[in-house]
């Protein structure tokens, strides 16, 4: 019987290793698994690439991880704004890297990840300092440069429910990173709201299919 649900945060990121490669879901606070990252700053893992939309904000969630110096190099979209004290004072102490990413091009990325696709070309950046040392390319008379996929050993994500086989549903826009994450990672944990039996979730409303997710479970209420 396939049973991917997990009985604990914990036991779902036990095996998060230093130095690994962990997507985060969310927009901001909109869909992130605070209580997936809660876990795993008490798991203890450090030195980890961290990919999300954002660097962190305010208190809790990535901007906790942050805090505990967990963090190694961050890819994102976003670093900056009016509560993202924590990455700031890192960045300028040198204690994190940063690699800035626009939005399409990250969230193209990931996707190419999840996809098989090597590669691909975007007009974003193109002239300025994010295309240094990329190929680039001009094709029908528009410059292009050459974006690598980025693949993650795990991806941290938040559904509103799951079963246990790993098919998810999300809360509206709350699922933003979720769905590319999930195919972009060699393990994916979801953190649900609520598991359901088999059946319940109408087939057509399944997003992310239990193929791309390895582990769900539910978060405390």
């Amino acid at each position: 019987m396939i049973d991917k649900t997990f009985a604990s945060l914990e036991r779902a990121v036990a095996d998060i290793h230093d130095g690994a490669t962990v997507m985060i879901g969310g927009f901001g606070n909109a869909g992130m698994p605070s209580a997936l990252i809660d876990a795993l700053i008490a798991q203890g893992a450090r030195d980890l690439t961290i990919v999300n939309n954002n660097a962190g904000n305010g208190e809790t969630g990535l901007a906790a991880l942050l805090k505990a110096k967990r963090v190694r190099k961050i890819i994102c979209s976003f670093p900056r704004q009016a509560d993202s004290h924590h990455f700031d004072a890192l960045y300028r102490a040198g204690e994190i890297e940063l690699e800035l990413t626009p939005q399409g091009n990250l969230a193209e990325r990931i996707r190419a990840a999840g996809a098989g696709i090597g590669g691909f070309f975007s007009p974003t950046g193109y002239g300025t300092l994010l295309a240094e040392g990329k190929e680039t390319r001009l094709i029908d008379g528009r410059h292009y440069v050459l974006e690598s996929p980025i693949h993650a050993d795990f991806a941290l994500i938040k559904a509103l429910r799951g079963d246990r086989w790993g098919n998810l549903v999300y809360r509206k826009t709350a699922r933003n990173f979720g769905p590319i994450m999930a195919m972009a990672a060699k393990t994916t944990i979801a953190q649900v709201q609520q598991v359901v039996a088999l059946g319940e979730l109408d087939p057509e409303s399944i997003i992310t299919p239990g193929i791309f997710v390895q582990r769900v479970v539910k978060e405390a209420v």
